[in-house]
């Protein structure tokens, strides 16, 4: 079909994807204005982490990250250090994070960054360039430039994310076929069908997720000595007690038998935490179970945390079988 002018060649089409705003960005930094990485980074649950890079001298890689409160981007955002330094010696407030930088085998003598926010202000991420050598100092004239490309990525952000939860507004209207008909979470298929549709939109935003694989500890004694009728409300009380002890929006599914699992929206640092309240609530509700959690990397996706985690919760359960010596195997 021929082309009158009307219709825009698809190497020519805005993106509408945020990583691949984010990829055009820093390819298009690398190509113009030379550093020794360009990065795109999110700031969530207290921790910076890679999503997009374009590196020449570091190994940067998407899911490298380190603790917010020890970078220099911190000090960007708010007012104590600007935005571009030539030279990361002149900045007295940028000693300390470039000592922590350089212990992590990321020396940095030039820093450029700028936020990327949601549309209400709240901080996302940032738009970061580094260099292992002092830049000249007019390099602070292209603070313009660094500062459009960041409020492009802010509002192609807005946009996808809009984009991303009216999807999910529709996937939560799950059919029948995708429900555990006893307790009403996901089943195995909901859950493999949310874990394939969520696993892009991870790896595009790099949001803070943790995985939990759940085991009740003592469903098959209830099975055998009260019958499968009282087995069937103690998994039922599990799944209530696991709703009211969990954040709307994070999926809670039962696997079978007498598996659970969810996908957490919390950072690691959250995650002990919240594995100790929730086997407390299990407890005290008399539905005591085994858990192991995993965090979520944006490079290696669900899969590998499922099998940490998966991991964690049969030392979990043979830890707490040795404590009580009455944990089902």
């Amino acid at each position: 079909m021929s082309n009158d002018g009307s219709t825009v060649l698809p190497d020519l089409a805005p993106p509408r994807a945020f990583d691949q705003a984010c990829r055009m960005v820093v390819d298009y930094l690398a190509a113009t204005l030379p550093l020794g990485a360009w990065a795109v980074t999110r700031v969530a649950a207290g921790w910076q982490t890679v999503l997009v890079a374009h590196d020449r001298d570091y190994g940067l890689q998407p899911g490298w990250g380190n603790r917010w409160s020890a970078t220099m981007c911190r000090t960007m955002v708010t007012g104590e250090t600007p935005r571009i330094v030539p030279d990361t010696t002149w900045v007295p407030a940028l000693a300390v994070p470039a000592e922590t930088a350089a212990a992590a085998d990321v020396p940095v003598a030039a820093y450029v960054g700028t936020p990327i926010v949601h549309p209400d202000g709240e901080l996302f991420g940032t738009l970061i360039g580094i260099n292992q050598q002092p830049v000249d100092a007019g390099f602070v004239a292209h603070e313009g430039l660094l500062d459009l490309l960041s409020s492009l990525l802010s509002s192609v952000l807005e946009a996808d994310t809009n984009t991303v939860d009216s999807a999910r507004e529709l996937e939560r209207a799950v059919s029948d076929a995708e429900t555990d008909q006893l307790t009403g979470l996901l089943n195995r298929r909901g859950w493999t069908r949310w874990l394939e549709r969520e696993e892009e939109r991870f790896r595009r935003f790099g949001d803070p997720a943790c995985v939990l694989m759940m085991d009740l500890d003592g469903l098959k004694q209830v099975n055998d000595t009260q019958g499968h009728e009282a087995g069937d409300r103690y998994l039922q009380r599990t799944a209530e007690t696991l709703r009211r002890a969990t954040r709307h929006g994070d999926p809670l599914a039962r696997l079978g038998g007498d598996e659970f699992a969810m996908v957490a929206t919390i950072g690691p640092d959250d995650a002990g935490p919240l594995v100790a309240r929730l086997q407390r609530v299990l407890d005290d509700a008399g539905t005591p179970c085994s858990i192991g959690v995993a965090p979520v990397g944006v490079a290696s996706g669900f899969s590998e945390a499922i099998s940490e985690a998966d991991a964690a919760m049969y030392d979990d359960k043979r830890a707490r079988k040795g404590r009580s010596g009455s944990t089902d195997a």
